[in-house]
């Protein structure tokens, strides 16, 4: 066999394993809300090391859970009306379409590898609460433990001695005071409150409640070398929710969306409204009918500022491409990429 003829079957296996000169140069790539530099490098280091999508997702998330993001990832932050900090994640193989989640769960401080399990050892996408702590136990993690700090008790306390506002009630008396809440009594209604609210559909803004530093998201994308995509996100839910409360963070198509064929996407922000409209799934869906990431990003956001003009969130897209772009209401929004053309983790700036 000639040499012209080696290079040629080499050629071949190459395309057929994803080694092709074309994916080498766009490949890996990590994309992550916020400018989490560490958790980054982190899911980079993996990606850029050999290991899947999958596995750069949950050391990236992973280490943002140890160093705390914000406050508003990991243990030891986000207490809820109790005090208590629980965990909310998500993993999602964009080649499998299979997802793993945890939602509402306790003493246990490891989110991203409690999804992840639930994802491999089970035929379920979603567990919670307790039983959903039980399970990581089972299955190696360690526990229980307790989530809360200082920094978060202290934060409470703070809190409960403001008349523990603002909170997420609505429609309840008393409207001022740390409950216990009963339901507003037709007596209770002044007037007109009725007919503004169940008629007319105005909500109450929620500015107060939502912001940079009580409540937040971790969500990662990663394309590894073979192009194959995931996404993960880790987060301790939003700040004096009501126990139990679970939001965007651990439901597929609304924090994250991953398709190979396609790309990714995730989001941040007020995942009360944000997950009535589900919009990774719609900027991943988007991106397939072609639509460039940024137009994609900008049309799910503003899907949702249509109808919620006073809520804050983000997203942040990148296609198969390797191009990526972010959206934002409410907010200034920042993101983080690294990619094989940058030295370092760079960090871009979103305006409203």
């Amino acid at each position: 066999m000639s040499l012209k003829h080696v290079f040629f079957i080499v050629f071949l296996s190459s395309l057929v394993l994803g080694f092709a000169d074309g994916n080498s140069g766009k490949y890996p790539i990590v994309v992550s809300t916020w400018p989490f530099v560490e958790a980054v490098r982190a899911a980079w280091r993996a990606a850029d090391g050999g290991f899947s999508a999958v596995d750069a997702v949950v050391e990236g998330c992973s280490a943002c859970e140890e160093l705390r993001c914000d406050g508003t990832v990991g243990p030891g932050g986000s207490p809820d009306e109790n005090g208590e900090t629980t965990m909310d994640a998500l993993i999602m193989n964009g080649v499998t379409m299979e997802v793993g989640a945890v939602a509402a769960m306790r003493y246990v401080k490891d989110g991203i590898r409690a999804a992840r399990l639930v994802m491999q050892h089970t035929q379920h996408t979603l567990l919670v609460g307790e039983k959903a702590s039980a399970f990581a136990i089972a299955m190696g993690l360690p526990g229980p433990t307790n989530l809360s700090s200082s920094e978060s008790m202290e934060k409470w306390t703070k809190w409960k001695e403001n008349g523990c506002q603002p909170n997420f009630w609505k429609n309840i008396v008393p409207r001022d005071g740390c409950g216990p809440y009963h339901p507003k009594s037709n007596a209770d209604l002044t007037e007109g409150e009725c007919f503004s609210s169940n008629l007319m559909g105005v909500v109450e803004p929620r500015s107060s409640l939502v912001g940079l530093h009580s409540h937040d998201t971790i969500s990662m994308a990663v394309i590894d070398k073979m192009g194959h995509v995931a996404v993960g996100t880790s987060t301790n839910g939003a700040t004096f929710k009501i126990p139990g409360r679970v939001g965007d963070g651990p439901i597929a198509g609304s924090s994250a969306y991953a398709d190979d064929e396609v790309g990714a996407c995730g989001a941040t922000g007020d995942g009360d409204i944000m997950m009535r409209f589900l919009p990774c799934y719609q900027v991943v869906e988007s991106m397939r009918q072609g639509m460039e990431p940024k137009l994609a990003a900008k049309d799910a956001i503003s899907r949702i500022a249509r109808r919620f003009p006073d809520f804050v969130g983000a997203v942040v897209a990148v296609n198969k491409n390797g191009v990526h772009a972010g959206a934002c209401h409410g907010w200034t929004f920042q993101y983080s990429v690294r990619s094989p053309d940058m030295d370092d983790v760079e960090v871009f700036t979103v305006l409203p």
